[in-house]
């Protein structure tokens, strides 16, 4: 066992987790994972830059972070940046800051690579479990992006496109610089046929309809399993492994995109930082399982950062 740090930067979010790993039995020991919304990808499908004040909300995170990390001695770190990085001129910028606190330089991986660290943090815990059929898909709904990744113990094919629930809520529910509260039903309409196209365009490398186990990872869709469950707060043990049915996910993408914001907000489980993306997520998820015909989706709470921490752990020092 190696203890590590894993930190995945996301369009919407920056989570941190450090863990005993073991890449050969797939056993990881969780000493502490966290997340903090900081949107580091406010207006970037807009400017193509990161904005200043989010890239100081990123670094406070990462200060916090660091901390973190010292407190429990882990041995090696790894930082991944994702969508939003991917995406933007002042790259360098972030790249600097990051190294300075953290003394560790992000990765900005490609969407094929965190299609990869998604499907063996979320399947390494799931072998052997003849409940949940192969070929299995894994669908990460992020802030940017989504990606989807099929395969049985390895991964067959592996497909990013730009779909995440930040970026559509910015494209399609943004009207006068404010979230359209609720969203009208032309922009609701813009938005399925954006998500639509996409799924076209994944569709052509991943078999979509192949798999005979859906997994949701990230926020967008645990976010769903907890209202699903109707739960007084988020509950990571009860949301890890539940299931969600395509009709329950569809009442509850219906009722999220025609209420309010303080509607969404006084949601028990909503976390602040998801209630204007919430709907967008949503969506992207019910698109999802009406195109692969998934009865239902299982929702884990395991995702790209235990896939991280195994990477890093599997590395030589």
């Amino acid at each position: 066992m190696t203890r590590v740090a894993a930190v995945d930067c996301g369009t919407n979010s920056i989570r941190l987790l450090v863990a005993d790993a073991d890449p050969a039995t797939g056993e990881l020991v969780e000493l502490d994972r966290r997340m903090t919304i900081v949107r580091l990808g406010q207006g970037v499908d807009r400017t193509g830059r990161l904005a200043p004040e989010a890239l100081e909300r990123t670094f406070a995170a990462c200060r916090e972070y660091a901390s973190v990390i010292k407190e429990h001695g882990a041995e090696r770190i790894r930082f991944v940046a994702t969508s939003a990085s991917r995406d933007a001129e002042n790259r360098d910028e972030f790249v600097r800051g990051v190294v300075d606190i953290l003394g560790v330089e992000p990765e900005v991986i490609t969407g094929d690579q965190e299609a990869e660290f998604s499907f063996t943090g979320a399947t390494s815990e799931l072998k052997g479990r003849d409940d949940l059929p192969r070929p299995r898909l894994v669908v990460d709904i992020g802030g940017g992006s989504t990606e989807f990744v099929v395969g049985d113990d390895h991964v067959r094919a592996a497909r990013s496109v730009d779909i995440g629930c930040v970026r559509m809520t910015e494209r399609h529910l943004v009207h006068g610089g404010e979230v359209t509260d609720p969203p009208t039903e032309e922009q609701i309409a813009a938005m399925r046929a954006d998500i639509e196209a996409a799924l076209d365009l994944a569709e052509r490398t991943v078999p979509l309809r192949e798999a005979r186990t859906l997994v949701g990872l990230a926020g967008s869709v645990t976010t769903v399993s907890a209202i699903a469950q109707e739960l007084p707060e988020y509950d990571s043990e009860r949301i890890h492994h539940s299931r969600v049915t395509r009709e329950r996910v569809r009442e509850i993408t219906h009722a999220l995109l025609h209420s309010t914001h303080a509607e969404r907000a006084a949601i028990p489980a909503m976390h602040p930082g998801r209630v204007d993306v919430i709907g967008a997520g949503a969506l992207v998820l019910l698109a999802i399982m009406e195109r692969t015909g998934a009865e239902e989706v299982v929702v884990s709470e395991h995702d790209i950062l235990d896939g991280i921490a195994f990477s890093v752990a599997g590395t030589p020092a």
